[in-house]
């Protein structure tokens, strides 16, 4: 007998396989273990004691009967997936042809009596519970989270058990089709039935009776030996994993003799030849590519190019949130103001509002989350640098307003935000005020019947468009600082003067100077790069007062300019 050596660890491990599952072979070998070959195993080995005298049982091996041995005791099968050996159990139930009831059962009962002409089983302790056996393995969903042995199961354990349960294939509450709807009254089977996840996993569970010799066939000397799930992906559960180079796996009984069990289990499916693996990998790979060829039909190798010396911008933004506002039930309407040599499609939406939200408290200020998305597109047009007008990137202008139950509206704040210049992904918080008057009557009429001073022109938040003078002044405009606005933009650029730039540039520069070099406005952007560049490495956004990293990694397709991270 060779020397023993257990494994402990009865984990179960995942496989993944593009074979049929049909092909899967298991390997099962049990064996008992007795205190009397145990015995023999240390006589068998060299005496090296000296002094001590050793009682010879070879009585033991030449009688086995004796010490107790039966020729059941040691078992070996080979187990296909989802192949049915029946138990004692099932053998002495299912030939009576009065204890079947459902057509399962009447299977079986012709697969008993086919098998008793034959000559009988061959199998005596090994068995199998397929998927359609009315079989659950109460150690699945009744397994202890800690190792205490009062624990007592929570809510979630009781409800995680359930969901593990396998389904019973007998008719129930809940697999009867009915006409209503919905059921008003549901019963815990009902709700059992009707909450369980249902994936499509099929399960096999490889048993063994390891009651003692001649007393087979008592349900409660059954054990799991062996539990195979297999998925519609090709995903393998084997639980405990294959023996292999571990040691065997041991089962101990519960009762006065305390029988000790061994077992192992392996792989034994045909390995593939060398002709058909590579006739498999030939046929795999002639799949992708006709998978391939049929995405780039759907897809398109043809980008659609701007026209030379043109810009497009593409700009997927989100207002995300409001905060810091004194009321309630807030929206914000918002357009998009295009400079000249800047326009968009005629399709193009460049205005829009927000639903109405009601804030909630976070920290000290009131949030009101919006996670409203927009979309906008845009082309700029190259000039000649000699009319000496620096180019302006388009900006977004907004007005936070809240309206509350009595229909009372109120302007909480004007805001505006510049589109970034670099492509990537910004999160830009724009600061808001609002315009008062003086005196307690406007707060009062703005507190009982709502209303409030408002622009006429939005851009007045910036420089007006309409504005053709040298200086605005803004003298004895009273104003108030209110909230703040956050917005979230993935800017996208494409241009075929991308495809010309050189990819071994280290820094990546503004999109007009890669337009076509506008000389002012390089040497202005320098100067205050150098000016607002902060020791970390970020650059101060002169518009919003916000701070944004600089984008390095950057991805050049077609034309098209965008930030990798």
């Amino acid at each position: 007998m060779e020397e023993l050596g257990w494994s402990t660890d009865a984990g179960g491990a995942v496989y993944r396989s593009r074979d049929p599952v049909r092909n899967l072979r298991i390997r099962v070998h049990i064996q008992r273990v007795t205190s009397t070959s145990l015995l023999l195993q240390q006589l068998q080995q060299p005496a090296g004691q000296q002094g001590k005298e050793l009682i010879s049982l070879a009585t033991f091996s030449s009688h086995p009967a004796a010490s107790g041995y039966c020729p059941d005791d040691e078992e070996e099968a080979v187990i296909g997936w989802q192949e049915k050996l029946f138990s004692q159990f099932e053998v002495d139930l299912y030939q009576h042809e009065s204890a079947c009831q459902t057509p399962l059962d009447r299977q079986y009962h012709q697969e008993i009596l086919k098998l008793e002409k034959s000559g009988g089983r061959k199998n005596n302790r090994i068995f199998t519970y397929t998927d359609h056996d009315r079989f659950t393995n109460l150690k699945e969903h009744c397994q202890k989270v800690t190792s205490s042995e009062q624990e007592v199961p929570s809510f979630l354990a009781e409800r995680m058990a359930n969901l593990r349960r396998r389904q019973d294939r007998r008719p129930t509450e809940g697999s009867v089709l009915k006409s209503r709807v919905i059921t008003w009254k549901p019963s815990e089977e009902f709700i059992k039935n009707n909450h369980v996840i249902n994936t499509p996993v099929q399960t096999m569970y490889i048993m063994g009776d390891l009651g003692p010799c001649g007393m087979l066939g008592h349900r409660e000397y059954e054990h799991v030996l062996c539990t195979v799930k297999v998925d519609g992906n090709g995903v393998i559960t084997v639980k405990p994993d294959f023996t292999g180079t571990k040691g065997a796996y041991r089962i101990e009984l519960d009762g006065e003799k305390r029988e000790l069990w061994r077992y192992t289990i392996e792989n034994a499916s045909a390995q593939v030849q060398r002709e058909e693996e590579e006739r498999e990998q030939r046929m795999f790979r002639d799949l992708y590519s006709r998978h391939k060829e049929y995405l780039n039909g759907l897809v398109g190798s043809d980008f659609e190019m701007t026209l030379p010396g043109a810009l497009r911008l593409f700009v997927n933004g989100e207002i995300v949130s409001a905060q810091g506002y004194g009321y309630d039930h807030l929206y914000v309407h918002f357009f998009l103001e295009l400079p000249s040599r800047w326009s968009s499609p005629a399709f193009q939406q460049l205005s829009g509002v927000t639903q109405t939200c009601v804030t909630k408290i976070l920290g000290k200020d009131n949030v009101a989350y919006f996670s409203y998305p927009f979309t906008l597109e845009m082309f700029f047009t190259q000039e000649d640098e000699s009319q000496g007008s620096l180019p302006q990137w388009p900006v977004i202008y907004f007005e936070v307003l809240s309206l509350d139950s009595w229909q009372r509206y109120r302007v909480e704040g004007y805001g505006s935000v510049v589109l970034p210049a670099a492509p990537g992904f910004h999160t830009l918080t724009a600061p808001t005020w609002r315009p008062i008057e003086l005196g307690t009557v406007a707060e009062l009429r703005r507190f009982f019947i709502g209303g409030s001073p408002e622009l006429e022109d939005m851009t007045y938040v910036r420089m007006p468009g309409i504005f053709k003078g040298e200086c605005l002044s803004r003298f004895g405009f009273r104003t108030e600082t209110t909230g703040s606005v956050t917005f979230r933009l993935h800017c996208l650029q494409q241009s075929k003067a991308f495809l010309e730039s050189s990819a071994l540039r280290k820094r990546m520069q503004s999109v007009l100077d890669r337009l076509g070099g506008f000389s002012q406005q390089s040497s202005l952007y320098n100067v205050l790069d150098s000016l607002c560049l902060t020791p970390a490495g970020q650059r101060l956004n002169h518009e919003t007062g916000s701070c944004w990293k600089w984008q390095r990694n950057v991805k050049q397709v077609a034309g098209w300019s965008f930030c990798l991270g």
